[in-house]
């Protein structure tokens, strides 16, 4: 008898999946703090000191991308976007199935455009510097590049649940 190493399970694969999203809902959380933070900064040093920085339109501007992007793959993650649930309900169980899994592939399609072109749109940049700040110009596709593939991960994993309970069906 042969011994065979087991590939990490469903549930080990969900909770590696459950504590990533939750690492990027904290990320996009410190990056709205951080938004907060730099913009006060803007305001105080515009209004009280009379010397405004030029670097914090271009870190805003990355925060905002950070937090933004994160936030959408998060809500990606725990089903918490548009959809068209009021329809959706009205359907018998394996048409449900097939929306939810269509949905999900789209999901995920989106989500593999925005990293593709988000990555290529940041390497295209990367040679060129920002107004006011030490970073590359394109430095504001990094997290969308990022954000599109954590939103195609989490779709493929809820198109696998979606359709996990008609593998089970066929077992019974």
């Amino acid at each position: 008898m042969s011994q065979t190493h087991p590939s990490p399970t469903p549930a080990g694969a969900q909770r590696m999946l459950e504590k990533l999203a939750s690492l990027v809902i904290h990320v996009a959380a410190a990056a709205l703090l951080g938004l907060v933070v730099v913009q006060g900064w803007q305001v105080f040093a515009r209004y009280v000191i009379n010397d405004s920085p030029s670097w914090t339109e271009p870190v805003t501007l990355l925060l905002l991308s950070t937090a933004m992007s994160l936030g959408a793959a998060a809500g990606v993650h725990t089903n918490r976007h548009f959809g068209f649930y009021l329809l959706h309900d009205h359907f018998g169980p394996r048409l449900r199935m097939l929306v939810d899994a269509l949905v999900q592939l789209v999901v995920a399609a989106i989500g593999a455009v925005l990293a593709w072109w988000g990555w290529l749109l940041w390497v295209d940049g990367l040679h060129i510097k920002a107004a006011g700040a030490d970073l590359p110009q394109s430095v504001n596709y990094l997290p969308l590049s990022i954000g599109g593939a954590l939103m195609a991960l989490f779709a493929l994993n809820r198109l696998w649940l979606a359709l996990r309970p008609a593998a089970g069906e066929g077992d019974r």
